[in-house]
């Protein structure tokens, strides 16, 4: 294990541990800001996640933003190779997915222009650190090649951490939003 790769998988412990009163002393609410900025986009194909662990939950957004065009989540075919986006609605059926995540039953694919990205956490700067598969990043960089592509990191406030191990590889985040607020990078 290289020293980064050992200060990195600190951080992720360090930041699992600090997320989980998060989870615990979340509300309903946590989506709002969330919501607010997707308006913003209306019919822009974008793409959020399944919380899984203790994750914040983006779907009471996803759901409003099924109103006005296509919303995702991610499937993951394999390591080492970038996501695939599953059209999803609240009514899709559901089935575990890699890491636990919930995948649609029967993905039909797109290409998503917004990711909602999760994360373990982030700086000011859209500096985000995830769970290491490098999922994210190779997905981001394929993306924003073809087209410009919008990260929006989606986390707890508490969350954030001004130093955070990064590598050139790590793709920046273009906006956090959390439950109390949004932060433009």
């Amino acid at each position: 294990m290289t020293e980064l790769s050992a200060v990195k998988a600190a951080a992720r412990k360090a930041a699992f541990a600090r997320r989980k009163p998060l989870f615990e002393g979340a509300s309903a609410a946590q989506a709002g800001y969330l919501s607010e900025v997707l308006a913003g986009y209306r019919g822009v194909p974008l793409s959020g996640f399944m919380p899984i662990r203790t994750e914040i939950d983006p779907t009471p957004a996803m759901a409003e933003a099924t109103a006005h065009g296509p919303v995702g989540v991610p499937v993951i075919k394999a390591a080492e190779q970038p996501l695939l986006f599953a059209r999803w609605t609240p009514e899709t059926v559901m089935i575990t997915g890699a890491f636990g995540a919930a995948v649609p039953e029967v993905p039909e694919y797109f290409e998503p222009e917004i990711l909602i990205v999760p994360l373990l956490a982030f700086n000011r700067q859209g500096g985000r650190l995830g769970y290491g598969g490098g999922f994210y990043d190779r997905t981001l960089e394929l993306l924003r090649a073809r087209r410009p592509t919008l990260a929006i990191g989606f986390a707890f406030a508490g969350q954030e951490m001004p130093d955070l191990p990064l590598e050139p590889t790590d793709q920046p985040l273009d906006l956090i939003v959390t439950e109390v607020g949004v932060i433009e990078i």
